[in-house]
């Protein structure tokens, strides 16, 4: 059986930028995140965060103490976070991860609200602020950390992520 130079040739020249692209994709994203607060169990910044659904109610990082926890961090302007949502609600609904979202860089709370109720969330939404963006050194959206039952950073990543993407960072 003869090869075929030219189709070997191809495939190399193929399996050469897709290689090439990855290492891009993968150096575009450490460069992205590299402000991002450490994943090596920092403990995770406090806050006392109004809800959405009640703005009298409050919550705070304490009571994630005991569970693992995606904090999710987006703006209701933000088309990426309007794909990326759904899959995060997804694995809540599933009960396959716990999760809060926190609202910054909004207008006003009914902006919030329509967002939140065109993706029809049922995760806790946190009414977020300038200090708590900048306590968790956002800088783009959405931007998510990943926080053990101790309240320490674990993961983190910024853009757009699928659920399957969501729940392997949640794997210890």
């Amino acid at each position: 059986m003869k090869k075929n130079p030219t189709f070997l040739k191809k495939f190399i020249s193929v399996l050469k930028n897709v290689v090439l692209m990855a290492v891009i994709v993968y150096a575009v994203t450490l460069f992205q995140q590299r402000n991002l607060l450490s994943t090596d169990k920092t403990p995770a910044p406090y806050f006392n965060l109004a809800t959405l659904k009640d703005p009298t109610e409050r919550m705070t990082i304490a009571q994630l103490q005991g569970k693992q926890t995606v904090v999710y961090f987006f703006a209701p302007w933000c088309s990426i976070c309007r794909y990326s949502m759904p899959n995060l609600e997804t694995a809540y609904q599933q009960g396959k991860l716990n999760a809060i979202a926190i609202a910054l860089d909004y207008q006003s709370i009914a902006e919030i609200k329509q967002f939140t109720d065109s993706l029809d969330l049922t995760m806790p939404v946190l009414l977020g602020s300038k200090s708590t963006g900048q306590d968790y050194k956002i800088s783009a959206y959405p931007t998510y950390y990943v926080i053990d039952e101790q309240l320490a950073i674990t993961a983190h990543s910024m853009g757009y992520s699928t659920e399957l993407g969501l729940r392997m960072r949640t794997l210890d």
